[in-house]
């Protein structure tokens, strides 16, 4: 089966409506079986394309997730990646900001963690976090200490989108290609798989009471991330909204969308000059005596 991965890509200036977008789809794969086969061709090919990405040293790519707690960012992340050499992928979690960091812009925390060239640079959380949970909780903004920002007023979160689409703007015009996930998680799925952080011994450290916490938050949230998605989804760095309530289709939805990126980036394995094909006959020469 054909998967159409711009049924998921958010167009720009699309106002989003989250409840016109689904938590869960037919899925792609057959069986467990099959789901493994999918992924291990996708994750190869992924593979495949880390080595291209850094030998051609022209690209960067950033992978940006978001969602609700127990969406499966980290288990997505885990097995998307699971192919990938370490030395050239960097996961890098952002939760409350530091003193110091809070003494800065609000970019400054996670651009001194963007990807070099020929990397891949992977954020669990992001920048986006300024326009989601500071939304969410006034109290957030306020200990920002930012002159004349109130939460009540449209044009601090407008300014942030701005401040964000030209960042990636600046980022895709010097190399770095951007994906962004939000993994649409329904609520009585989250429901149902923070009971089992609950009831599954192996999985009681992953339970906070900040998710009962959060949770009654949830239409906040989806209001937040509606005006998100719909602020900051641009053609050269879109966001996908992936249906999460399935967490094996979820994974190959992101691992399919990765891919097509790498692809579209059309890279080549440098070619050898005449001169260099030469030198190298030397080097060979003087191994082989």
């Amino acid at each position: 089966m054909k998967m159409p991965t711009d049924d998921y890509r958010v167009a720009e200036n699309d106002k989003v409506n989250l409840k016109k977008w689904p938590t869960r789809v037919d899925p792609f794969y057959a069986s467990t079986d099959h789901y493994k086969q999918l992924l291990e061709s996708d994750v190869a090919r992924l593979s495949a394309q880390q080595q291209l990405l850094y030998a051609t040293n022209r690209h960067a790519v950033l992978l940006i997730f978001q969602a609700m707690d127990a969406a499966g960012k980290d288990g997505a992340i885990r097995h998307v990646m699971s192919g990938v050499n370490p030395q050239g992928c960097q996961v890098f979690s952002f939760k409350h900001p530091s003193a110091d960091e809070l003494a800065h812009d609000f970019l400054w925390r996670t651009t001194r963690d963007l990807p070099a060239r020929g990397k891949i640079g992977i954020f669990n959380r992001s920048y986006y976090e300024e326009v989601l949970i500071a939304r969410v909780h006034p109290e957030i903004l306020r200990g920002e200490g930012i002159p004349n920002a109130t939460h009540a007023d449209k044009g601090v979160w407008r300014s942030r989108y701005r401040s964000i689409v030209d960042l990636e703007r600046h980022l895709h015009a010097n190399g770095t290609r951007i994906i962004k996930f939000f993994l649409h998680l329904s609520k009585d799925e989250q429901r149902q798989r923070l009971l089992a952080r609950i009831d599954q011994p192996e999985k009681n450290w992953k339970f906070s009471a900040d998710d009962i916490k959060e949770r009654k938050f949830w239409d906040d949230y989806m209001k937040a991330y509606e005006k998100c998605l719909s602020g900051t989804s641009c053609s050269d760095s879109p966001w996908y909204v992936v249906p999460a309530d399935d967490k094996k289709n979820a994974r190959l939805i992101v691992s399919k969308i990765v891919l097509e990126t790498f692809e579209s980036l059309k890279m080549a394995y440098p070619k050898t000059t005449p001169a260099r094909f030469a030198e190298l006959q030397s080097f060979r020469d003087q191994l082989a005596r």
